[in-house]
């Protein structure tokens, strides 16, 4: 609809500019979405507004490392299977690749993205710098072996890589450049885990998700 209806409509009714090819797209109006949330939460007298943290899964993981990326009120960020605009690395062109994601989500990015369609080594940036962008603060990432289109291995070598930054923060990350066994969590600043099975959002999932926020608040006890 050329970004004339929902959160789009309103800003550019607002500043009375039409929608350009920089300007935002659904995923960062997803994002922009979460943080409204977190300004519900955080005047909740019941809920701790430093300790928020936001989960995506597929195409709301790539919301949730944008929300985490622009809004660092979210205490800690995981990503579930979030493939290519998400956690995986552009430049792999494995699985879903910007071309296609462009083709058939082409609403989901600024429309300038598009010229990178068949040029992923142009882009200037890469995703591992996207999950870096959390640093300090707690990142997950969690990949399934049977979801090849969401390219598990990118996304684990985005978590390996962005861990160079959390070392400038005195942080461990996440250890590599080898992928972990199947089925295991690990990582300490950035979390990684590669499960069994196809692309969902398991209870095994939820369950590295908690512990790794448990690991956390207890290293932040011994501080």
């Amino acid at each position: 609809d050329g970004f004339k209806n929902g959160v789009h409509g309103l800003f550019h009714d607002a500043t009375r500019q039409p929608h350009g090819d920089r300007d935002w797209g659904t995923l960062a109006a997803w994002a922009w979405g979460l943080s409204r949330a977190l300004d519900v939460l955080a005047r909740d007298e019941e809920v701790d507004g430093e300790r928020v943290m936001v989960v995506g899964h597929s195409r709301m993981g790539k919301a949730a490392l944008w929300a985490g990326a622009t809004d660092e009120r979210f205490a800690m960020v995981f990503s579930n299977n979030s493939g290519c605009g998400g956690a995986a690395l552009s430049r792999r062109r494995h699985g879903e690749t910007v071309a296609h994601i462009n083709r058939v989500f082409p609403h989901w990015f600024c429309s300038q993205f598009h010229a990178y369609g068949d040029a992923e080594d142009e882009i200037p940036v890469d995703q591992h710098q996207l999950i870096a962008l959390m640093a300090p603060r707690p990142v997950y990432v969690a990949s399934a072996l049977e979801d090849d289109w969401a390219d598990p291995k990118g996304e684990f070598l985005s978590a390996y890589r962005a861990s160079e930054v959390y070392s400038l923060y005195d942080k461990a990350g996440c250890p590599g450049p080898a992928q972990p066994e199947l089925n295991q969590s690990v990582g300490e600043g950035v979390g990684y885990h590669l499960r069994s099975g196809r692309h969902d959002l398991t209870t095994f999932d939820w369950m590295c998700f908690l512990d790794f926020a448990e690991a956390q608040a207890h290293r932040s006890k011994r501080k």
